[in-house]
């Protein structure tokens, strides 16, 4: 089982003798219905718990036993405790609730309690990362946040559920989702089909990602009426974006002078996200991207929020993390 790793605070110190003591943790539920969706098929939750905490874990009746260090203990009992108020709400939960929830108790030693959250019509979305509560929380206070990090931590997700959440409370009267059309080499005219048909691949993460926090028929009759409008980046040139929420997703294929034309489409009333991971560039070699640029020009800008993911803030699943640490491992 892998050995388990305190924050960097607590690093600092020599452990105490009733640290390095092995507790035995009781954790009690209420509802034995919902301890099968708590503990996963074949105890595989439990498992997982066990594994990132260098615990030993194992259910019997209505509660669930811990025995390990201390400090990880108490870790397994909050994660354990959300876990299952999650459930008893209605939700789901999987393996990336529960790394989530692993890394924000070592970030902060221990889970925090003012963990941001987003509600929309379907679902509450949690942050699972202190980044991600940081990236919440920059969204709510500020009209342009630039979210900047590896794929699979929450960027482009989050933002479209804050824009969900908005549109469904008022503050904002359409949506605007845009991507740049500039991918792994390929250019929308060599693309079989009509416009539709050709930018729609591009633009299919922001659609997941609707059809995730909203009900599909009204996505589709907000789609159809223009209230939610994805469209390429292309299509922005000589607009004013006002009273919307504004999200320009993969900004790191943009170039400066698209990254320049989208930020001054923001208008009166609207609040713009612009996320992007700058060790995924597709533009040709030598052309500098528009994301990183503007991040450097405008990361003093009062109103202007740059919000940076890393790989630990992964939630996508574990496996994902060690890829992107791997490759961005000095060669």
């Amino acid at each position: 089982m892998a050995a388990f790793r305190g924050s960097s605070a607590s690093a600092s110190r020599r452990p105490s003798k009733a640290e390095l003591e092995p507790a035995r943790v009781v954790v009690p539920f209420e509802d034995n219905r919902l301890l099968t969706q708590l503990l996963g098929e074949y105890d595989s939750h439990l498992a997982l718990i066990e594994d990132r905490l260098g615990i030993d874990a194992h259910a019997h009746g209505n509660v669930v036993i811990l025995t390990g260090p201390p400090p990880a203990c108490d870790i397994a009992r909050n994660v354990l405790e959300r876990l299952y108020a999650r459930i008893r709400k209605g939700e789901t939960i999987g393996a990336g609730d529960i790394d989530g929830l692993i890394r924000h108790a070592r970030a902060e030693d221990t889970v925090a309690e003012n963990q941001a959250q987003i509600a929309t019509r379907r679902k509450v979305v949690k942050a699972r990362t202190p980044t991600q509560s940081e990236y919440m929380r920059a969204i709510q206070k500020k009209d342009l946040v630039f979210g900047v990090g590896p794929a699979g931590t929450g960027k482009t997700y989050i933002a479209v559920a804050f824009a969900a959440h908005c549109l469904e409370k008022g503050l904002v009267e359409r949506i605007i989702l845009s991507r740049p059309a500039v991918e792994a080499g390929e250019r929308l005219g060599f693309l079989p089909g009509d416009m539709r048909e050709k930018v729609d691949p591009y633009l299919r993460p922001l659609y997941d990602a609707l059809y995730d926090v909203l009900p599909a028929e009204k996505v589709e009759r907000d789609i159809e009426t223009g209230i939610i409008e994805i469209a390429p980046l292309a299509f922005m040139r000589g607009r004013t974006l006002a009273n919307a929420f504004v999200i320009l997703d993969e900004a790191q294929n943009t170039t400066s002078m698209q990254m320049k034309m989208f930020l001054t489409r923001i208008g009166e009333g609207s609040k713009m996200v612009i996320t992007g991971d700058p060790s995924q560039i597709d533009l040709p070699p030598g052309m500098k991207s528009g994301l990183v640029e503007a991040v450097d020009l405008l990361k003093e800008v009062e109103d202007i929020s740059v919000v940076k993911f890393v790989a630990a803030d992964i939630v996508r699943r574990d496996l994902v993390a060690k890829i992107v640490d791997a490759y961005e491992k000095p060669k």
